[in-house]
């Protein structure tokens, strides 16, 4: 691959600030290379919208990273978006796409003793079976287990990951899963790592719990590595953020998620008018 292919950035996209799970450890894995975070925060969320709604938003916006971004892969980091919307965009561009459901779902089936595994999700990710497909298409027998969870990203965008009133929302979503006798279960959303401490309180420690972050972070890794993509030289990685919506509490929200102030924010439209690269 020529050199200046593997100069381009890692555009990062979700419908809001969750992906900002995927953005840190794609950082902390990768600190050379370039990022771009791209949050339809216009539209947000996307975990309570019908899959045909979901379905035209990515393509639009990935659709902007892809032809205007000059990007070297996009990373899905939205799970309903991967679970409704990455088939149909693997089939319209063909820089690398990576969703978040394929590589927690090899993580898991490598962890699980008893074969039967949990998956936390929003509505929509949940309603679309993405997960419980690739969980029952691997080569060993196990049993699916899927719940939705649709107050946990409002409660962790509040702040209130470590709250009493979390921890107990989060338990009458986990008590199906706890009497199903699971030993692993996906975090399949990726504001999820935030509720890691509540939720292994909850589950106890004879289970596992997959960080949908830290195994996308390993598969972009190892793609780039495969592709002779990744960027040489000691420099620290640049980063942009491309919002839909500048108005609401994303940068709020987003220092909480990564624990520093964002410095490069750019409002965009689906047009791209005006943007000719992704850093400007």
């Amino acid at each position: 691959m020529s050199a200046s292919l593997a100069g381009r950035p890692i555009a990062v996209f979700d419908s809001g600030v969750g992906g900002l799970t995927v953005f840190k450890a794609i950082r902390r894995k990768l600190p050379g290379e370039d990022l771009v975070y791209f949050g339809d925060t216009a539209h947000v969320p996307y975990g309570t919208k019908s899959p045909d709604t979901v379905l035209r938003l990515a393509r639009a916006h990935v659709g902007f990273l892809a032809r205007r971004g000059k990007a070297k892969c996009v990373v899905i980091a939205c799970n309903t978006a991967s679970a409704v919307a990455l088939a149909c965009l693997k089939r319209r561009h063909a820089i690398p796409l990576v969703g978040v459901i394929e590589p927690g779902v090899r993580q898991a089936l490598a962890l699980t003793r008893n074969g039967r595994i949990g998956v936390l999700g929003t509505s929509t990710t949940i309603a679309s079976g993405a997960y419980q497909r690739g969980l029952l298409s691997g080569r060993r027998r196990v049993k699916v287990f899927a719940g939705a969870c649709p107050l946990l990203v409002p409660l962790v965008e509040e702040g209130w990951a470590g709250y009493d009133v979390t921890r107990r929302v989060a338990g009458e979503y986990v008590r199906p899963l706890i009497r199903a006798r699971v030993d692993t279960v996906i975090l399949g959303c990726t504001h999820y790592p935030l509720l890691k401490p509540a939720l292994s309180k909850l589950f106890g420690p004879r289970v596992r719990l997959v960080d949908s972050a830290e195994a996308i972070a390993r598969e972009v890794g190892r793609m780039l590595a495969g592709k002779r993509l990744l960027r040489t030289g000691r420099r620290r990685g640049r980063e942009v953020f491309y919002l839909t919506d500048t108005g609401g509490a994303f940068k709020k929200v987003a220092r909480r998620f990564l624990g520093r102030s964002l410095k490069r924010v750019v409002k965009v439209n689906v047009s791209g008018k005006g943007v000719r690269s992704l850093f400007l």
